[in-house]
């Protein structure tokens, strides 16, 4: 037997595709000084590689246009959500804009590489899905439907978070405050919370699948990215230098990031 499994075959081609497409993003970057596009790239290529990846892999038809979905409703969600409150007519996100001061004139070749491993990315997240397209047992086990169950509570979650969260920034009498109620009570960081758990979700839906130990790789990225590189930590210190005591005082009451009910002041 193999060590790598047929379906990987596909991402031979996703990788090159993807390279390109994030290649077009950070040249328009370069004249729009907005890195939120490497984000949204990396959305839309998954998204569209989702469904290409339920019509060339073989397997069970419904299974596989039913991951096909989740993947492009995932990632064009977030797309979506990245264009309308991140991208039109908004300045670039804090946190980039803190990595290109570091950069200087380092900067576009530092945003090259990180655009280039947003494609890298797309790779490694597809992973999940192409492995569970290639199951070759009969949909649908037990694992398959507790993990879509999981799968629509961390979409709910995430979504909602987000809108939790838009709808507090968007009346001006809130500029410079932190948001303390909703999913945000109980977590700082729930909109990661549930982007952990959609990947989670894949996880439990490859129980006793062939490979279905590749399925991992999703949960382990994603969970590491948000705690200690891209996630938290920028999020963290963005919101101390623009709100001071008022987030130290959320930190010591609330839940970093899985949800739990906060502490007394």
């Amino acid at each position: 037997m193999s060590f790598l499994p047929p379906p990987f075959d596909i991402l031979v081609i996703v990788w090159p595709i993807a390279a390109i497409v994030l290649l077009g993003f950070w040249c328009v970057q370069w004249f729009h000084h907005n890195a939120v596009l490497a984000d949204l790239g990396f959305c839309l290529v998954f998204g569209v590689m989702s469904l290409v990846s339920a019509i060339v892999i073989e397997g069970d038809p419904l299974r596989k246009w039913l991951l096909g979905t989740m993947g492009m409703v995932y990632a064009f969600r977030l797309a979506w959500h990245l264009l309308v409150h991140r991208i039109y007519r908004k300045n670039e996100d804090a946190r980039y804009q803190t990595l290109r001061k570091k950069m200087s004139k380092w900067a576009q070749f530092g945003f090259f590489i990180y655009f280039q491993g947003q494609a890298v990315a797309v790779v490694i997240f597809l992973i999940p899905l192409v492995i569970l397209m290639a199951n070759p047992y009969p949909p649908f086990g037990i694992g398959e439907i507790l993990g879509m169950m999981l799968w629509l509570m961390a979409i709910a979650g995430e979504a909602l978070a987000d809108y939790q969260l838009r709808e507090f920034r968007e009346i001006p009498e809130n500029a410079g405050k932190t948001y303390r109620d909703g999913l945000w009570r109980y977590s700082r960081h729930p909109n990661y919370f549930f982007e952990m758990l959609i990947w989670c979700s894949y996880m439990v839906m490859a129980i006793g699948v062939p490979f279905g130990w590749y399925v991992l790789i999703g949960p382990v990225v994603m969970t590491g990215a948000l705690l200690t590189v891209t996630g938290i930590p920028y999020a963290e210190a963005q919101a101390l230098a623009t709100r001071g005591e008022d987030y130290r005082a959320y930190q010591r009451t609330t839940s970093v990031f899985v949800p739990w009910f906060p502490k007394k002041r």
